[in-house]
């Protein structure tokens, strides 16, 4: 499939927060949408979370309020997975995070949709190969793995199954291109994909310098974000080594500091389950660290969720990237 044949979307899951996000940013770019779920309940909170985030873009003048009524007009929301499936050339699936949901979706695109329709799963880490495994059309299944929230963050990781034809991984990459993603492909299937696994390498490191006393929950949250986040969020961790080599470069610098950092994982964590008691100790933590929050910052989840927006609409618009 070509990426001009692309002209309607199915939003599997979409009762969810990544779901009705997806929906968001499809409809944002002018595809009409159907967003599926088995749950009434979740589907009217996905047109609740649609319209809100759709409002939210007006406010930022971003999108104008005839062009919200028109998005929302374009939009199906359905708990019939038949007429779900009916007409779509892309579904992107958010179910929940368990292989037999999704395979259930696979296989319902499989029954009522085209053969030629793209699958892209939004898990943050399962095997495509095993999502696919039971399905007629293998070939046109891959992982497109967002970050939260998907209508606004670029990034999509695009991963394939071991029967994953290439023509499926270049279409969804082209297509996620050209409605202004920036997506990136794994070159060998892996568990987590890329950015959760750098995610979950550091938040195992920023857990155990609590458990140890090193530090509290929300110094761990300042060092990232007044330190290495502010350049994360310019350059990945390769380009940012090559700038601080100088003249030297990337290699100069790992010369140079090389056995320091040796000596730092020497003393870093390795441990594969989570500690004991650790999610009730980072969960105190955090709530206090939400309390000394300033108040325009906001204290509460609600409030820090739009502030994290606020601030992620200026750093996307100094980067070009909305």
């Amino acid at each position: 499939m070509k990426v001009s044949e692309i002209k309607r979307i199915g939003v599997f899951g979409g009762g969810g927060i990544i779901g009705s996000s997806w929906a968001t940013y499809f409809l944002w770019k002018g595809f009409p949408v159907s967003v599926y779920d088995l749950d009434q309940k979740a589907l009217t909170l996905s047109r609740e979370r649609i319209t809100r985030n759709l409002s939210y873009l007006t406010v930022k003048g971003i999108l104008t309020q005839e062009a919200v009524v028109k998005a929302l007009g374009r939009a199906l929301f359905t708990q019939d997975i038949k007429e779900a499936c009916h007409d779509v050339q892309f579904v992107q699936e958010c179910g929940p995070e368990n292989y037999d949901i999704k395979k259930s979706m696979v296989g319902a695109l499989d029954q009522h949709g085209s053969p030629e329709a793209l699958f892209a799963s939004s898990t943050s880490g399962l095997l495509i190969t095993e999502i696919a495994k039971d399905s007629r059309y293998p070939e046109r299944c891959i992982g497109a793995h967002p970050y939260n929230p998907p209508h606004l963050i670029p990034l999509v990781e695009i991963n394939k199954g071991e029967r994953t034809n290439d023509e499926t991984v270049q279409t969804a990459y082209d297509f996620y291109k050209v409605i202004g993603k920036e997506p990136i492909i794994l070159k060998k299937e892996a568990l987590g994909f890329i950015s959760n696994r750098l995610q979950l390498a550091l938040y195992r490191e920023a857990i155990d310098i609590v458990l140890k006393g090193i530090c509290s929950v929300e110094d761990v949250d300042k060092a990232v974000c007044f330190g290495p986040g502010l350049r994360f969020a310019l350059m990945g961790p390769n380009l940012i080594f090559q700038l601080g080599g100088g003249t030297v470069g990337l290699k100069g610098l790992l010369s140079h500091v090389g056995p320091s950092i040796e000596m730092w994982w020497g003393d870093m964590a390795v441990w594969k389950k989570w500690p004991e008691g650790c999610r009730e100790l980072l969960q105190e933590g955090v709530e206090k660290e939400m309390a000394n929050r300033r108040p325009e910052e906001g204290r509460t989840t609600e409030e820090i969720t739009l502030w994290r927006d606020d601030l992620l609409i200026k750093l996307l618009k100094l980067l070009n990237k909305i």
